[in-house]
């Protein structure tokens, strides 16, 4: 049986600054509560099912997109910014759920995509019917090269040209994602300020904040340069995307001063929390630019770990190490888990390790300096859904058939009631199949025991929010070992040290490790670490 024990103590935080430290719970709303039975989650069953992640104790949640769109990429192609999709709801719906929320004492952060729209979006009508309407260059258009080839050769993220060519204006379009998402010409003043009154609007209706998707793909390369191509790599190549240095169509070294007029605007609002998400091979260093000092962005996410094929020692203290506690540098955010990648306990461990290992990983995430992303199901330890092909909604995993491993295995359908036919979500026919292997991890399953990964994740949550060395404390000391990873974070005259047993053998302890236990994880103790054991110490100074 795994041994758990918790001290409280005390936290001291700025409420200006709630976020610095923050646990953050990601909510994707086609798979959370269909509060109406038509095999869609809603807003209004969102709101239902907030006390649920409240019980948590973490600080904020943030909802994928709900915007009006196509769904071709699920919401990530916009039609209108300032609607809630009928399928989601309406917007009092949504400002109902704001309500309930701030409430519970949790602050609502919601997408932005500012990178994109969906081609059903009246920006777009506009912007392809001629080449003098008000709109005709809010979107990256080009001239076909002389043999009618596209204008560079830039390819897109879900695989094929990043081009497709628009008879009525006969030229073509840029899309880094789906032909069905045109690109914005954020290099245009106006384009910013229309995606600016955007975020107005939001915040207006009482949003405590923005997860920016996609931000280093804002911007391109005006003169159309073709990418390099990539140097060999060990690594297989499912997408042309993967064969080139994608240096000219994203990564804009102007995309600061538009971070920093984003950053202009919530800074006219109370305490609103900003996070890019960033992707790509130089991923650090365009976050620490979106961040830097106080004039940009509060936080980035990138993903060290949300790709990982496994978690080691060595990757941890690298990540942390990317963000030292110097002046001018951002404030970091991680995640082991979300809507774009495979659920983390099927990517890194075998069936048979994944109890132990779901308690280890999560007091780990605990104890990371910078803000920490729960994604929906992953307090309960869900595992990655096989979706079978005819059942793929995932337009990258369509398109790239059988090498890249479905989204859709980790959007599928909360297990609220594990003897419910729907296991509580709402309809027993979903958009996604339920995925029955999910069902003995119900949440009313374990709200009833104690000893569950719902109630570890409680704990260990609370854990964070007591001790300011594990909120928001400096990274003192990070090695690595074999399996073994030693981190030492320190605040307010406080040290407390976190040691993890990230392999399935046991790891034997020098001395040294004296001082008082606040976790103490699959039968841990300061002799002996056994497999993926763990022991968080405060230590005496």
């Amino acid at each position: 049986m795994n041994e758990q024990t918790l001290v409280n103590a005390a936290a001291t935080t700025d409420p200006g600054r709630w976020w610095r430290g923050a646990a953050v719970y990601q909510i994707y709303p086609r798979s959370f509560m269909d509060s109406n039975g038509d095999g869609v989650g809603d807003l209004p069953g969102i709101t239902s099912r907030l006390d649920h992640v409240a019980s948590l104790g973490v600080d904020a949640i943030w909802l994928s997109p709900f915007f009006t769109s196509p769904m071709r990429d699920f919401g990530y192609d916009v039609a209108d910014y300032c609607d809630v999709d009928p399928i989601f709801g309406t917007l009092a719906d949504f400002d109902a759920l704001v309500a309930r929320a701030h409430a519970l004492g949790l602050k609502v952060l919601i997408d932005q995509v500012y990178s994109h729209t969906s081609d059903e979006h009246p920006w777009f009508a506009e912007s392809r019917s001629d080449r003098t309407n008000p709109k005709n260059d809010w979107y990256v258009w080009a001239e076909a090269k002389p043999d009618g080839s596209p204008p560079s050769n830039w390819q897109s993220v879900f695989g094929g040209p990043a081009w497709t060519w628009d008879a009525r204006r006969g030229q073509y379009y840029l899309h880094n994602f789906l032909g069905s998402q045109p690109q914005l010409n954020v290099h245009n003043a106006a384009v910013q300020d229309a995606v600016l009154k955007v975020a107005r609007f939001w915040l207006d209706r009482g949003v405590d904040g923005f997860r920016i998707d996609a931000l280093n793909f804002a911007m391109h390369d005006p003169q159309l340069r073709d990418n390099p191509p990539a140097p060999p790599t060990d690594r297989r190549r499912t997408r042309p995307f993967d064969f080139q240095r994608r240096i000219h169509n994203q990564s804009h070294p102007d995309i600061p001063q538009f971070v920093e007029r984003i950053r202009a605007l919530t800074n006219e609002y109370d305490a609103i929390f900003t996070v890019a998400e960033v992707g790509g091979e130089e991923a650090e260093a365009e976050m620490k630019a979106f961040t830097q000092g106080q004039a940009r962005l509060n936080s980035a996410y990138s993903f060290n770990f949300l790709y990982a094929e496994r978690l080691t020692p060595g990757l941890v203290c690298a990540a942390l190490a990317e963000w030292p506690d110097a002046p001018g540098m951002g404030w970091p955010s991680w995640a082991f888990e979300n809507h774009d990648a495979p659920r983390a306990l099927s990517r890194w461990w075998s069936a048979e390790q994944r109890e132990r290992a779901a308690r280890m990983k999560m007091l780990l995430l605990m104890c990371l300096r910078g803000n920490v992303i729960i994604y929906q199901g992953e307090e309960l330890g869900l595992t990655q859904v096989d979706i079978p092909f005819e059942q793929l909604h995932d337009p990258e995993a369509i398109a790239n058939w059988p090498l890249t491993l479905s989204r859709d295995g980790a959007r599928t359908p909360m297990p609220w009631t594990a003897d419910a036919a729907d296991f509580g979500f709402g309809s027993t026919e979903p958009w996604l199949p339920l995925g029955a292997e999910n069902a003995a991890r119900a949440v009313d399953r374990q709200n009833a025991d104690q000893n569950s990964l719902l109630s570890h994740t409680r704990k260990v949550l609370r854990l964070r929010k007591a001790h300011p060395a594990l909120h928001h404390g400096t990274v003192s000391l990070c090695t690595a070992e074999g399996d073994g990873l030693t981190l030492e974070r320190v605040a307010d005259g406080e040290t407390v040290r976190c040691l993890f047993n990230l392999g399935a053998g046991t790891i034997v302890l020098d001395g040294g490790n004296d001082g008082r236990v606040l976790a103490a994880v699959n039968g841990a103790t300061a002799k002996r670490l056994p497999p993926f054991g763990a022991l968080v110490l405060e230590i005496a100074t």
